[in-house]
């Protein structure tokens, strides 16, 4: 999901018009002692202060990276963190029975009774279990459903996804990326620019006023060691992603299309600079796989984004080997350039694994990007060069059209590979 186009939200929220409150039939419930606040009511901030304490030991926890608001009120990021994990005992005591039921359960209110269905105020809805920030006002629409719904979340990676085949049916469960508090599910019936219904309970939720969203600041937007003062990725903004999976002219191919793409170049990673050439690297004993790096615009399309299109467009299970071409050089990698971008990956990789899209366990190497060394000028753009080579025709261009119906929304207005 792309997140908000403006990352000082307070500002992004106040110029979205005058919005009149509603309400739902649903009540506010008073938090028991000790409680992250879940009253609706626009004064009441969901978090602040230090935040809960967490129950288990940071060093032992799942680290996750996601965005979160800073003493100013300014939604910064993204930050890494490890998950709250908790007991069934301690949550009880933090929540209400109702919400209990609904985040720690995955249970469901009942349509068109939700506290916050009619909220029309503006603001951010956070997680009514660890306040962490969900959605923002600017994204909710009514959709009819009987509950609270948006377009997108506030950012990338605060919010997971997991495919839930309860009750006969196969969905998308939506859940808290810190404390995997149950939100709701997501559909894709939604409006532009998404497409997509983020279909939530009220019960697992909290909402902050736009005017004191600074009483959300959360300690890790001081103290990370990213400098986290430092605003959510501005337009124009660029960063590098590197990935592996098979023959770098297809890899390079699939994300050339993707709006964000500012430039993708084969080459070689995972070795050293004396091997980093074709031939040396064609007989497998580098250390090196083709590579691809990728530099993106993060406001208009996130790393997750890019590593799920590569997931999409490869086999990641197979170990050494995309279809006829075996090897290590073809192994199915991420180079990762910080212990951030390692645990976004380790995420992404952990949602395909549950999602039963593929057949067998992924094998996708997870590794420290050393170097990125450029493949020879002739590698380069060599499926836009040449479209009728064969294997162009046989391996690239059916990666591409996957990418062309599976991530339509997500395409530049013109293909660079047939201008």
């Amino acid at each position: 999901m792309r997140p908000p186009s403006s990352h000082r939200l307070a500002a992004t929220l106040l110029l979205a018009g005058a919005l009149v409150a509603g309400s739902g039939c649903g009540t506010a419930k008073s938090s028991p002692p000790g409680s992250i606040p879940a009253d609706p009511a626009p004064s009441d901030s969901g978090l602040g202060g230090d935040g809960p304490p967490a129950a288990t030991p940071a060093e032992s926890r799942t680290m996750i990276s996601v965005h979160v608001f800073d003493a100013a009120g300014e939604l910064v990021g993204p930050i890494s963190m490890p998950q709250v994990e908790r007991s069934d005992q301690q949550w009880r005591e933090l929540l209400s029975e109702e919400q209990f039921r609904v985040l720690r359960s995955s249970g469901t209110e009942r349509p068109f009774c939700g506290a916050l269905l009619d909220n029309k105020k503006a603001g951010v809805y956070t997680c009514a279990g660890c306040g962490l920030p969900l959605f923002a006002s600017n994204a909710k629409f009514e959709s009819g459903t009987g509950w609270p719904s948006f377009f997108q979340p506030i950012a990338p990676g605060n919010v997971a996804e997991r495919t839930d085949r309860s009750h006969g049916m196969v969905r998308t469960e939506v859940n808290c990326a810190r404390c995997d508090g149950h939100l709701g599910h997501a559909f894709d019936d939604g409006p532009r620019p998404t497409g997509l219904r983020f279909c939530l309970n009220s019960e697992s939720l909290a909402f902050t006023d736009a005017e004191h969203l600074a009483d959300l600041a959360d300690p890790a937007a001081s103290a990370s060691p990213r400098d986290a003062k430092q605003a959510a990725d501005a337009p124009g903004e660029t960063r590098t992603a590197v990935f592996a999976g098979g023959c770098f002219w297809c890899v390079e191919a699939v994300f050339e299309e993707l709006e964000g793409v500012v430039e993708a170049v084969s080459g070689y990673s995972g070795g050293d600079a004396a091997t980093a050439d074709y031939e040396a690297v064609c007989s497998g004993d580098t250390g090196h796989a083709e590579a691809v790096r990728i530099e993106y615009e993060p406001a208009k399309i996130t790393f997750e984004d890019l590593l799920r299109v590569h997931l999409a467009t490869h086999d990641p299970t197979t170990l050494n080997r995309q279809g006829a071409d075996v090897g290590p050089q073809y192994r199915s990698a991420v180079f990762y350039a910080d212990e951030d971008e390692r645990a976004r990956a380790e995420r992404v990789l952990a949602e395909a694994a549950e999602s039963g899209a593929f057949r067998g366990p992924i094998v996708t190497t997870l590794e420290p990007l050393g170097a990125f060394y450029p493949a020879e000028p002739y590698h380069q753009n060599y499926v836009c060069l040449n479209p009728n080579q064969g294997y162009v025709r046989s391996v690239a261009w059916p990666k591409i059209k996957k990418v062309r119906e599976k991530f339509a929304e997500k395409l530049k207005q013109e293909s660079p590979l047939e201008r």
